[in-house]
């Protein structure tokens, strides 16, 4: 799933090749894809893309006074062509959900893979207008995120602190990748619970929170948006790297499975030595 890192990639990919561009048509290949009506995509047709910004996992771009806003969900991605043809898509079974296309003829396809179809578009006139995007939690790459604001957050809060860094309504942007990196960064087990932190367990996770997503946002910066991928899955120490040594300390990583995702973890840096039990059961094993 693209996350906080590589959505932002995204965005100044999208700056720097359809800002500024007339938009030519706007076409659905899936029925589910678009979630709004009015106004229809047709009224895109001859707007200037403008700004392209990011909320949380969305994509907002600018078109004239609307708003064309994105959800790449977990399976959906971006693909830039330079050159797309002239021949209107067809809703049907093959991986496209949506098309862009720009004045000079480029513009971009979002795909969705596998059978579960959670991409979203929406044309809005204003991004507040996507659920998804008005109850976003605080940016963590925002000035206003800082230690204090985290602890106000973790206040009083009985979750799993895995469970609150994935949470959208809590913080925008972190999934399940970055919250296993953020994790093994701060040294902190999955399970801790959120209201259990100490001010300076807060301090470590914020310090690693901001430095694990800005790094990222960093090594993704002026890659194509085809190349970010394979950043993205080469620059991860502990998601999805299960069986391998961890790169700091040399134990093997370890997961926790669920009915629909998992995580990774290292023992020795961020739970003592000990291995989790691998069910939602939130303790140790004995």
């Amino acid at each position: 799933m693209p996350e906080l890192p590589e959505v932002e990639s995204l965005a100044a990919f999208l700056r720097t090749h359809a800002s500024g561009h007339v938009i030519a048509r706007a076409e659905a290949a899936s029925f589910a894809v678009l979630k709004t009506f009015d106004p229809p995509l047709s009224a895109l047709t001859g707007l200037t893309i403008g700004d392209i910004t990011r909320h949380g996992k969305f994509l907002d771009l600018s078109c004239g006074d609307l708003h064309l806003v994105m959800h790449l969900a977990r399976a959906g991605w971006l693909r830039w062509r330079d050159d797309i043809p002239d021949k209107p898509v067809k809703p049907g079974k093959s991986p496209l959900a949506f098309r862009l296309v720009l004045d000079n003829g480029s513009g971009f396809d979002l795909t969705e893979a596998g059978t579960q179809k959670r991409l979203a578009v929406y044309l809005v006139r204003d991004p507040m207008l996507v659920p998804g995007v008005a109850t976003l939690g605080p940016e963590p790459l925002a000035d206003d995120f800082t230690v204090e604001s985290l602890a106000a957050i973790l206040k009083e809060r009985r979750m799993q602190i895995k469970g609150v860094l994935r949470d959208q309504h809590i913080i925008a942007g972190i999934g399940n990748a970055y919250s296993d990196e953020v994790l093994h960064a701060a040294k902190m087990s999955p399970f801790k619970l959120a209201s259990s932190f100490t001010p300076e367990e807060t301090a470590t996770l914020h310090e690693a929170i901001v430095t694990t997503l800005r790094e990222a946002v960093d090594r993704s910066a002026g890659l194509a948006a085809a190349d970010l991928k394979g950043e993205k899955k080469t620059g991860l120490r502990v998601h999805a790297k299960t069986g391998q040594p961890c790169p700091v300390c040399g134990d093997t990583i370890r997961e926790v499975s669920f009915a629909d995702s998992s995580l990774q973890y290292c023992p020795t840096c961020q739970t003592g030595g000990k291995s989790l039990a691998d069910r939602r059961m939130s303790r140790l094993l004995k």
